[in-house]
């Protein structure tokens, strides 16, 4: 049997089996999630881990439970200078990009300045940050910021880069402008590049912000998993860990929930029945 046919019959019997208990796929994820933790807590158990080299999923449920207000305290700072670096990085992104998918001239000139200062480690920015605005919130919302950036960029010039150059013909012979071309035909075709660049920038934007507060902030879930670590109170810091993956979570989920009501014509299935 070919690998070809193998790949077919296995999805075909997945298939089968969605079609069988329809309740399978909204409810897997939990599934997968209950399961990993089980497994850590008997993992833990048996083995006799160390408290402070891995606690148990138990022991960081009793920790959330403990110190619920300085991790809500943290958290909230740390959700609410993501979601302003992030703001920042789809506007300028969202108008960097329309700039550099439009024009040849913009994009061979800035492309390659845009692609080297990403490849720049963000955590090496972050003291520079501190002597230009100081410790506190600035510097993590602008970490935040450059870490979530070019992906908004660069799927906003893609999408508005692969558009059909029959569809532009056909447009320009009905007396279409640049403009209508940008914003009639482009924008709209980059939707899906679009909300899949939200997806990744808001996950980046976390990993941004906590970079900075655990170098210089006085809040944030960075500064306190630093200050747990430096207490060997590792079960506060994979606290918040879990709370920082809850938020990444839900902001993922709800921009996935935004994409599939928006462009809902552009989402492929899986599994082609």
């Amino acid at each position: 049997m070919t690998a070809t046919a193998t790949t077919k019959k296995t999805k075909k019997k997945a298939s089968s089996l969605e079609r069988a208990m329809p309740w399978l796929v909204p409810a897997f994820p939990w599934i997968v999630s209950v399961s990993t933790v089980v497994i850590w807590e008997i993992g833990c158990a048996v083995f006799s881990v160390p408290e402070f080299i891995l606690p148990r999923p138990s022991r960081i449920a009793g920790v959330l439970i403990s110190a619920a207000d300085p991790i809500w305290f943290h958290s909230k700072h740390t959700l609410i200078t993501t979601l302003i670096g992030f703001a920042l990085s789809v506007v300028i992104g969202l108008l960097v990009g329309i700039a550099v998918g439009s024009s040849r001239l913009i994009y061979g000139g800035f492309y390659p300045l845009l692609v080297g200062f990403n490849s720049v480690p963000k955590v090496a920015l972050v003291p520079v940050l501190v002597v230009w605005f100081g410790i506190g919130t600035i510097p993590a919302i602008l970490t935040a910021f450059l870490m979530s950036f070019f992906p908004i960029v660069v799927n906003v010039a893609t999408g508005l880069a692969t558009v059909e150059p029959e569809l532009h013909d056909v447009l320009r012979s009905l007396g279409a402008k640049k403009r209508d071309l940008i914003f009639k035909v482009g924008l709209p075709r980059s939707l899906p590049f679009f909300f899949a660049s939200l997806k990744v920038a808001i996950t980046l934007a976390f990993v941004g912000s906590i970079i900075s507060e655990s170098i210089a902030s006085s809040e944030g879930i960075g500064t306190l998993m630093v200050r747990a670590a430096s207490d060997f109170r590792i079960s506060l810091v994979f606290a918040g860990l879990v709370v920082t993956a809850a938020m990444g979570i839900v902001m993922y989920t709800a921009f996935a929930v935004l994409e599939r009501h928006t462009t809902g014509w552009a989402t492929r299935r899986i599994d082609v029945r």
